[in-house]
Parts: structure tokens; C-alpha cells; sequence
């Protein structure tokens, strides 16, 4: 009998498990998973509000409407990982393989797509546009918050690719439409 080779999906699949579970390994030394739980917490909202505070003072009443334009991104964007996590319902990691440790408890029930990815990416190309002399500190914490939730075990690869991807489209509509705008 004749034995089917395994999907294409199914070996990514494969492969993104193992990816997972060697990225959650780092967590496993101390330093890493308090550093890493320190930047996903600071990645629900302190953080970068922190950056929205210091384009405030390096721009002053000029910073006002591309901050009203994060906000709002901010809420759309909220919408719309919300509305594909209850449409995808993607476990978690944790929920496939024991070898995972989950070093943070996840704000919702489903994997897919990295919100907090979506919103550090949405943010950081804002404040590029905006606020190039940011982009010192906004470019490496969104790619450490990035990295946190495969870290962490909250994540597999392609929820933070895809979150990143949203977050680009969003911002990139967002700027968009500001342009045009103004």
C-alpha cells in the first residue's frame, strides 16, 4: 500500500510547533522570561504610552492629531484581531504541546493573530512617520514585543507574522487617509 506524503500545510505546521517550543525554550532562564514578561506587559498599552508621552513633549500641539489617529487605529485595531481570533478560534500553543510554558497569562482565549504584535507594528510605523527621532526606541520594542510572545508561548510564528502584517495594513491606511486629510 502506497503511504500519502504529509501535506505541504501539514509540514508547516509541523515545523512551526518545533519552532515554537524552541523559542519557548528561552524562557526557561530566568532573566529571559522577567525580561520578556516586562516588555509583553509593558506592550499591553504602558509602553507605549510612554512613546505617545515623549512625541507629546518633542512636538507639542503638533503631536496631537497623530496621536488622535493612534487612538483611533488603536480601537479599529482591537476590532479587528478581536473579530478574527473569535472567527479562526486558534488555541493557544500550550494547548498542543506540553513542552510549552506559558510565562504570561494571555489577555484572551485564542492565538491567532498577535494583537499585541498588530498594535506594535500599527504604532511604531506611525511614529516613524511622525516622529523619525522615536524610532530609536519604538523599532526595538516592537520587535522584542514581537519576540515575547513566542518566548512567552502565547503565540506560534505565523499569528505574530500575520499580526505584524495587519498592523502594517492598518497603519498604512491610517497614514493614508491622514495625508489625504491634511
Amino acid at each position: 500500500m502506497h503511504q500519502r506524503q504529509p501535506s505541504l500545510l501539514h509540514r508547516y505546521l509541523h515545523w512551526e510547533q518545533a519552532f515554537t517550543i524552541s523559542a519557548n525554550r528561552l524562557s526557561r532562564r530566568i532573566w529571559v522570561r522577567r525580561l520578556f514578561s516586562l516588555i509583553s506587559r509593558l506592550g499591553n498599552g504602558w509602553g507605549w504610552a510612554a512613546i505617545v508621552f515623549a512625541l507629546l513633549v518633542l512636538d507639542g500641539r503638533q503631536a496631537v492629531m497623530p496621536i488622535v489617529w493612534m487612538l483611533v487605529t488603536t480601537v479599529i485595531g482591537i476590532g479587528l484581531y478581536g473579530s478574527i481570533k473569535r472567527l479562526a478560534a486558534r488555541p493557544r500553543p500550550s494547548e498542543h504541546s506540553r513542552r510549552i510554558m506559558v510565562s504570561e497569562p494571555p489577555l484572551d482565549q485564542f492565538s491567532f493573530p498577535s494583537g499585541h504584535t498588530l498594535h506594535a507594528v500599527n504604532f511604531t510605523l506611525q511614529i516613524l512617520f511622525f516622529a523619525p527621532l522615536l524610532g530609536w526606541i519604538a523599532v526595538p520594542f516592537a520587535l522584542l514585543i514581537a519576540a515575547s510572545r513566542l518566548i512567552l508561548g502565547l503565540h506560534y510564528l505565523s499569528d505574530v507574522v500575520v499580526g505584524a502584517v495587519l498592523g502594517m495594513l492598518l497603519a498604512t491606511f491610517a497614514l493614508a487617509l491622514q495625508i489625504t486629510v491634511l
